[in-house]
């Protein structure tokens, strides 16, 4: 006998941003497991149980959902933003890809969420009006050269790079050295969108030139999108600039 796995986002944290088929996810497990502030935006009824364990333990969280569900049980991972960008999802399906046989006759049902670069991208304009990518610039489960190589490649060909965990205690330099990379390859009016906790209370919105980009504008809330040469700001008299990336781009562009 197995039970059903789901894998959901709660979005970027406002409570209006987590979906309507997330909520009915939620609704029918029986038990979650996930990071604690991420189970702390559920309510939950008496009869639901929560496993909550630390931000860095994703593949045992996995496991232990699988095991879960392996008997019977309706069970929901919960991530933030969505369950499929930098977060749960593919832990799961790592787990279940080097797990027992029984793993793959559970019923997974990954609910797609909003992702924290779609949230700050909404509250600014349209950066991500034309190409784009993301990166994490977290080397706990990559090398930090592999980074590197990755944002040169991008920004010599032209994307708007939406940057995910993006500084840290443990990792303070890292933004800083991304800059750095950028400014050798992008113009310095190129802009720099820091986002931090969209749509939560403590938002805070900020748009910089590349060439005057600070790492200290970011913490680990904070989603940084750079555009590419292509990305315009719009100043509004009274109103909050608008940054946007066109939809056409010059045959001559990079």
């Amino acid at each position: 006998m197995s039970g059903r796995l789901y894998v959901i986002g709660t979005g970027p944290g406002n409570p209006a941003q987590t979906t309507p088929e997330a909520l009915a996810a939620v609704a029918d497990a029986t038990e979650f497991f996930g990071y604690g502030p991420y189970l702390d935006r559920l309510t939950l009824r008496a009869d639901q149980i929560r496993h909550a364990s630390d931000n860095r333990e994703e593949l045992d969280r996995a496991k232990a959902a699988l095991q879960r569900a392996a008997t019977g049980a309706n069970v929901c991972v919960v991530s933030g933003g969505d369950p499929g960008v930098f977060a749960m999802a593919a832990a799961v399906c790592e787990a279940i890809d080097h797990g027992p046989e029984e793993w793959c006759a559970i019923d997974l049902v990954v609910v797609p969420g909003i992702t924290a670069m779609l949230a700050v991208a909404a509250r600014i304009g349209a950066p991500l009006g034309h190409d784009f990518c993301a990166i994490s610039l977290s080397d706990n489960l990559k090398p930090w050269p592999i980074i590197e190589s990755r944002l040169r490649a991008v920004a010599e060909a032209g994307f708007v790079i939406a940057l995910y965990n993006p500084i840290s205690k443990a990792r303070p330099w890292q933004l800083g050295a991304a800059f750095e990379i950028l400014r050798a390859i992008l113009p310095a009016d190129t802009p720099v969108i820091f986002g931090r906790a969209a749509g939560r209370p403590d938002e805070r919105m900020a748009v910089a030139r590349l060439a005057d980009a600070e790492a200290s504008q970011a913490d680990m809330a904070t989603c940084v999108i750079i555009g590419s040469a292509e990305t315009r700001v719009i100043a509004r008299k009274g109103r909050a600039d608008l940054v946007y990336t066109p939809r056409f781009i010059r045959e001559d562009a990079k």
